[in-house]
Order: C-alpha cells, then sequence, then structure tokens
C-alpha cells in the first residue's frame, strides 16, 4: 500500500508546494528544551558542498519530499526512512522512536487559574486544549481519560472562564482554557480572556503543544483560521484535532472529510510545511489511542 493512501483525502499531491511560493508564510516551530525547527519560512538556498571525491549528495526522493510536506515527521525520524505503517491512521502524525507509555491510569483535578501567574509552577510538562465555544473541548478530554465528568460539559457555550489544570498520571498536564467564538459573557470577561490566554501562551514554559479543536462537522470558520495563524507567528507549537468526525452524513451542507479538505487547503496558503492533525470523536472513540501516543512521543522528546 503507498504511503499517500493512509491520508484522508484521495488527491494528497494537492498539499505539495506549488511553484510560485505563497503570499504569505507563518513560522511553526517544535520548540522543547531542544530547538527543533518545523519551519514554514522558505530558506535560502545555499551553495552545495563539494566533497574530495566531488561526490554530489543525492536529491530527496518524491516520498521523503511528500512526507517532509504533508506529514509531521517527529524528532529521530529521517523522511526517507517513512514507511506507511508509520502514519497513524485518520493522521498525517508519523510515529517515532520517542513514543511510548500513553495510556492514562489516574487523573485529577489540580487547580483552576484566573490568571496565567498563577498556574501550577511544579515544572510539569502540559497540553493546552483551545477551541471555539461549543467545539468539544470537556467531551474530548472525559474521552481521553475515559471518565465522565472529569471536565465539565455543558450546553450553554463558554462555561469555562479560567484555566483549568488536570494532572494525568502525576506526571503530566491537561489544560482546559476557555473557548473563543461566543459572546455569552460579558464584554470585560471576553477581553480578560483575550488577555490572560494569550499571556499564558506566551510565558508558559513548560508548555510542550496546543491542542487546537476544529469542528469538522461545519465548514472552516475564519476565527480558527485567525487563531492557527497567531499561533503560527508566536512560534507556539500545535496538533490540529478535528472533532465530531462521526458525522459522517450530514442533513444539509458537506460531509466532515470535506470540511476538513477545505480547512486544509485554506492553511496550506500560509504554512509551507503542515502541523500535525488528526481525526477524533469522542462519541465513536475515533483517534483516542492514536493522539494519545502522538502526545507521548512529543512529551518524551521534551523531557530529555
Amino acid at each position: 500500500m503507498l504511503l499517500r493512501n493512509r491520508l484522508l483525502f484521495r488527491n494528497l499531491t494537492s498539499f505539495l508546494p506549488s511553484p510560485s511560493p505563497p503570499p504569505k508564510s507563518v513560522s511553526f516551530i517544535l520548540s522543547f528544551n531542544k530547538t527543533i525547527t518545523y519551519s514554514t519560512h522558505k530558506l535560502p538556498e545555499s551553495k552545495p558542498q563539494v566533497a574530495a571525491s566531488r561526490a554530489t549528495k543525492q536529491p530527496m526522493s518524491e516520498m521523503a519530499r511528500f512526507a517532509k510536506t504533508v506529514l509531521f515527521v517527529p524528532p529521530g525520524v529521517d523522511p526517507e526512512d517513512v514507511t506507511d505503517e508509520m502514519v497513524l491512521p485518520g493522521s498525517n502524525i508519523v510515529l517515532g522512536p520517542y513514543s511510548g507509555h500513553s495510556q492514562i491510569k489516574e487523573v485529577e483535578f489540580v487547580k483552576s487559574s484566573g490568571r496565567a501567574k498563577d498556574c501550577p509552577k511544579d515544572n510539569r510538562p502540559e497540553f493546552a486544549i483551545l477551541g471555539r465555544s461549543n467545539v468539544g473541548k470537556s467531551s474530548l478530554i472525559n474521552a481521553l481519560v475515559r471518565k465522565k465528568e472529569v471536565a465539565l460539559t455543558s450546553k450553554k457555550p463558554g462555561k469555562t472562564q479560567l484555566i483549568n489544570h488536570f494532572l494525568v498520571n502525576k506526571s503530566w498536564y491537561i489544560v482546559d482554557l476557555p473557548g473563543y467564538g461566543f459572546a455569552k459573557a460579558s464584554d470585560t470577561a471576553r477581553t480578560d480572556w483575550s488577555s490572560f490566554t494569550k499571556g499564558y501562551f506566551l510565558n508558559r514554559e513548560t508548555l510542550v503543544a496546543v491542542l487546537l479543536l476544529i469542528d469538522a462537522s461545519v465548514p472552516p470558520q475564519r476565527i480558527d483560521l485567525d487563531c492557527a495563524n497567531w499561533l503560527g507567528r508566536n512560534n507556539i507549537p500545535m496538533t490540529f484535532v478535528f472533532t465530531k468526525c462521526d458525522k459522517m452524513k450530514a442533513s444539509k451542507g458537506k460531509r466532515p472529510d470535506e470540511n476538513i479538505r477545505d480547512f486544509q487547503e485554506l492553511i496550506r496558503e500560509n504554512y509551507k510545511q503542515h502541523p500535525p492533525w488528526i481525526m477524533t470523536s469522542s462519541v465513536t472513540g475515533l483517534g483516542r489511542d492514536e493522539l494519545l501516543l502522538h502526545l507521548s512521543q512529543l512529551r518524551n522528546y521534551w523531557d530529555q
């Protein structure tokens, strides 16, 4: 089976770089204790180094070029070595040598913070979950830990107004951030949300990555694209987590897979290399184990 067949869309070559560069380029840097650049900026070409034997380096294979452009290739993996079996189902994420124990045995709520500086200071790695107010953040958290009501779910969008830390296996955090995109709170609360959430992103040294949740049951939303581009411009690592992918038969409009494709095409306008993405459903459990494996390899690399 060809590697391309493991991904969601039939025509994956549409995500390969176009002949002319896009008008804008957003930097996307995977930054942990060690700095690894996964950048969308096109670097200037340097003059080739000629060895004593004057042998030239072999050009990158088509598959390696595909892997570097479309797939998320983690630290420790050579794009030339990527195989079909290394790609997590329903995603563009390659599993590498840093993936490890991903089971959640215990989870406990630690605290809610109204300011970034009030968050836990124990230097444990953490993953922040962010998205529009009705995207299913709490449902995803409950599905990941397989416990009901660990994170409060509500039919009223905008219920979460604080930074909530949940300690997993006594070693790392899931952070539930306030949702954006609904005007249910007061003007003051909405202003505070923007201020303290951005402060959290820019100053939280233990933040491994942001899980940016995107509702696959609706067409791409400008507010989600703006959020993704802001994170990219500020070099904050992120993974797109598409939610509600179980709703494959839409009563009106497009199917989730079509909405995901449209979102990917818009993201490609600003990203030379595509950030990691994965399909999930809190109803069926789709993508749960794969997402936890992805988090494990990011977390284990961060710990090095």
